[in-house]
């Protein structure tokens, strides 16, 4: 079996929750793409990451079902465990930061898979929300407080791959940054925090809790 970390991404502020990612650190014992999606299905992650140049930052990232040019969790986490400037993905340079307990990244709305951003009027009608038919990635949203620019949050990849619910989403969380254009502390899921900041010429600051796993 390859060998492959574990980490929680944008734990809460207790340290729990957060999303799994997998991160195989030597890329080279799965060079072959069908054999890494192959991997990714078998894990059942939400995304799995494969580390080509651990000293550059070239990673590749997968889902259960299909290779992504870019995804925020899968960034936030490998940035931490690689502890790199940067990262390079297929979509472009993501820059990392990291600041005390939280890892941060820079990407671009552009990179980020297209998102249906549905508000609801408050976080109870998000709570009480049934996952959806597959066929639409939704990103569900209220304002919990919002001039104190907190929301709460839910997504459904509706990719019908196993992931009914994606615990934390940092590309969605991107995307509603860049719509709304203010800095948002999200609720998402069970109680995954996400933190996001609107940087100029178009980028946005994406960060978060990780902690590994196993």
């Amino acid at each position: 079996m390859t060998d492959y970390d574990v980490l929680r991404v944008f734990c809460g502020p207790d340290g729990g929750y957060g999303n799994e990612l997998g991160v195989v650190r030597d890329g080279s014992v799965l060079p072959e793409r069908d054999d890494r999606q192959a991997l990714a299905a078998k894990l059942g992650f939400s995304e799995t990451v494969f580390v080509d140049d651990p000293e550059r930052g070239v990673i590749d990232i997968y889902t259960p079902t299909l290779r992504l040019p870019f995804a925020g969790h899968p960034c936030v986490g490998t940035a931490w465990l690689l502890d790199v400037p940067e990262l390079v993905t297929p979509a472009g340079l993501v820059g990392v930061r990291l600041d005390g307990e939280f890892s941060w990244i820079e990407a671009r709305a552009e990179w980020a898979p297209p998102r249906t951003l549905r508000q609801y009027g408050t976080a109870a009608e998000v709570d009480a929300l049934d996952v959806p038919p597959p066929g639409e990635w939704v990103y569900a949203w209220a304002w919990e407080d919002e001039a104190a620019g907190r929301v709460r949050a839910r997504a459904f990849p509706g990719r019908d791959d196993g992931i009914d619910e994606d615990e934390a989403t940092g590309a969605a969380a991107l995307l509603l940054t860049e719509r709304l254009g203010r800095a948002l502390n999200i609720t998402q899921g069970r109680g995954s925090q996400i933190l996001t900041a609107p940087q100029p010429h178009g980028w946005v600051e994406v960060g978060g809790r990780v902690f590994l796993e196993r």
